[in-house]
């Protein structure tokens, strides 16, 4: 299983690269599967459904299941968030693992950034950022491409992606 990370401010347009992505490494026989980090409360289950009064009754895990899918809901309960090492290994194997989100940790990134957002670059201080993808050329000598390029921006991640295994130590 291979790792990379897409890394950039709200914004910046990574869930849109990610949606264009995933065809495009499929289409090259790629299997993807993706973590994202929410920097809010967040919500996957509907108020007022079954699971919902579980969780709500104080539940810690409810799984829940139908003839096209299952999810597993976890509650914190006080605890710690869970690092990303933690939630890589709930995954089932696949091909590649993009990470959306996780800008501060140390895992290989393609930084996404959008101009109009006014925001720092964020490669000039994180060594982890091994490319860019943005609408303009970012200062540096980093592989660039431009953000509506998904080929390109494929090519970059099937290029720089690791090892899970390997990084997960």
């Amino acid at each position: 299983m291979k790792l990379i990370g897409l890394a950039g401010w709200s914004g910046a347009g990574k869930t849109t690269l990610l949606t264009r992505l995933i065809p495009c490494l499929g289409r090259r026989g790629v299997g993807v599967s993706t973590l994202k980090h929410a920097h809010h409360r967040f919500e996957v289950d509907v108020p007022g459904k079954d699971s919902w009064k579980h969780r709500e009754a104080g539940a810690r895990q409810v799984l829940i299941s139908s003839e096209h899918r299952w999810a597993l809901m976890t509650e914190h309960r006080g605890a710690p968030e869970p690092d990303l090492r933690f939630l890589l290994s709930r995954l089932s194997p696949v091909d590649l693992v993009i990470v959306e989100g996780f800008k501060r940790d140390t895992l290989p990134k393609i930084e996404v950034h959008r101009a109009e957002n006014g925001r720092p670059w964020l490669h000039p201080e994180d060594p982890q950022v091994k490319a860019v993808a943005s609408d303009t050329r970012p200062p540096g000598n980093l592989p660039w491409v431009p953000l509506d390029d998904a080929e390109g921006i494929a090519d970059l991640v099937l290029r720089f992606a690791v090892d899970a295994a390997a990084w997960m130590g």
